[in-house]
């Protein structure tokens, strides 16, 4: 795990300058490096970083462009950049940025590597905490999206539905958390038939993980996650291309355990809740079925239009359990649909909410923290066409379009307030490396649900 280290003033600085200032910044510099910086062609631009060395060789001062006057930065993890690009040693931010957390947090995100199968090619450097800041925090953040990150990166022969549950278990107990696991025959006997339709073809069990945490006079906030740890496509089988990334099919379940192991290691004042459908979507003579009818534990029955649609079912069932308990907030995440990236890309997660101004407080602490979301409508007219001919519903839509929006008004339907519910819909992997971002696994929405939850139990204190 990436750490920040104690301050020290031996460390090598870092200055971070911008076009506009630099030549201003420069004159302060001492005259050797000043020369040098201009010898080199720096002049500040976004990105750029000129390592500066001492009468010894050493290095003696690190110079990083900004991309906006005052050290502000549109993308606030491009100081992670600094991870990968600094030769390794010991650095200290000096001057020049506005806000030290965030580029401190990117510096931890650019150091993650996935090292399971292969050693770390070499070491990197390291950094000083920043003076003023909350250490703690920007280490329980980057620990928490490690965690998310390593389980999304684990291919599925290492990572079905056994390990999973035995991940989430494991930061259950870490916490002191009162959990539960349901597991295979157990799931139809305790009324979660669609979890079990949709994971008993596989090799390995399907299961319900479901654990506690926090005082129960806290509010109740209840977080979802679709673990579906490799998505064949079942008998609608996927084509070879498609299921390359399947084994990111979990990234729901990973992503909820990312944020959970932050409310949980920073005492959030809240009565925690994680519930995780987990499956494999394998085909086998017990897969189910297009054109299968199945219960629910809503009491809804489902017709299966498309067995690659798994995903939503396996959450209507969990999101059912969790909608008994009646949460405060409602939570829940997925790698859920193709139409969601088609229309916003893999960068930006698709919301959906009954309530406006919830989305307005996660589209706000999105902006805050450099974690983009963008809300798309819960499409009343759209929702007719998930109501089935002879089931009160189908899985899928009868038409081509509007993937995203349909499959959330599928979700709709099994959850009791759903002005008390947000659903994100993910992508949770990074197609190449960008800084603060490595190619691979990702943990989307997590950083910005942990601020809000936290603001969120701190105003309910305050009104109780």
């Amino acid at each position: 795990m990436s750490v920040l280290y104690d301050w020290s003033a031996d460390a090598t600085p870092i200055d971070f300058v911008d076009k506009e200032s630099w030549p201003v910044h420069a004159e302060t510099l001492p005259p050797p490096i000043r020369a040098f910086a201009k010898a080199s062609g720096f002049d500040g631009k976004a990105g750029a970083l000129l390592l500066a060395p001492g009468p010894e060789g050493q290095p003696a001062l690190a110079l990083f462009g900004v991309e906006t006057p005052g050290g502000r930065f549109r993308d606030p993890f491009l100081p992670g950049k600094l991870a990968t690009a600094l030769p390794s040693g010991l650095y200290r931010f000096r001057e020049g940025s506005s806000d030290p957390f965030s580029a401190a947090l990117a510096f931890l995100l650019s150091s993650y590597s996935f090292t399971r199968y292969v050693a770390a090619k070499k070491e990197g450097p390291r950094l000083c905490a920043p003076q003023g800041v909350d250490r703690a925090r920007i280490e329980r953040i980057a620990a928490a999206v490690a965690l998310g990150r390593d389980l999304i990166n684990t291919p599925a022969n290492d990572l079905g539905p056994e390990a999973l549950a035995s991940a989430a278990l494991e930061l259950a107990a870490r916490h002191g958390a009162v959990a539960r696991a349901v597991v295979g025959d157990e799931l139809p006997a305790e009324n979660f038939p669609l979890i079990h339709a949709v994971g008993r073809a596989a090799a390995q069990a399907p299961r319900l993980v479901d654990f506690a945490w926090g005082p129960s006079d806290a509010p109740k906030v209840t977080l979802v996650g679709k673990g579906v740890c490799f998505d064949s496509g079942g008998l609608d089988i996927k084509p070879s291309s498609a299921m390359l990334l399947m084994k990111k099919d979990m990234g729901g379940a990973a992503t909820a355990l990312a944020l959970a192991s932050m409310l949980m290691d920073g005492a959030a004042r809240v009565r925690l809740r994680v519930i995780l459908p987990i499956v494999e979507n394998a085909v086998s003579g017990n897969s189910f079925r297009p054109g299968d009818i199945y219960p629910s534990r809503k009491g809804l029955t489902v017709e299966i239009g498309n067995t690659d649609a798994e995903g939503r079912l396996i959450l209507a069932d969990a999101l059912a359990l969790a909608s008994e308990d009646e949460p405060d907030l409602l939570v829940d995440f997925a790698t859920l649909t193709g139409a969601a990236r088609v229309a916003l890309g893999p960068e930006l997660p698709a919301f959906y909410t009954g309530d406006d101004a919830l989305a307005q407080t996660i589209e706000a602490h999105g902006r805050k923290l450099g974690d983009p979301v963008w809300r798309l409508p819960l499409w009343e007219p759209y929702d007719q066409q998930l109501d089935g001919k002879i089931s009160s519903a189908v899985n899928v839509s009868s038409g081509p379009y509007a993937g995203s929006i349909t499959a959330a008004l599928f979700l709709r339907r099994f959850v009791a307030k759903p002005e008390r519910w947000a659903h994100f819909d993910l992508f949770a992997w990074n197609n190449s490396t960008r800084p603060g971002r490595p190619e691979g696994g990702d943990i989307q929405t997590a950083r910005l649900l942990y601020d809000l939850i936290e603001d969120y139990a701190a105003q309910r204190s305050k009104g109780a």
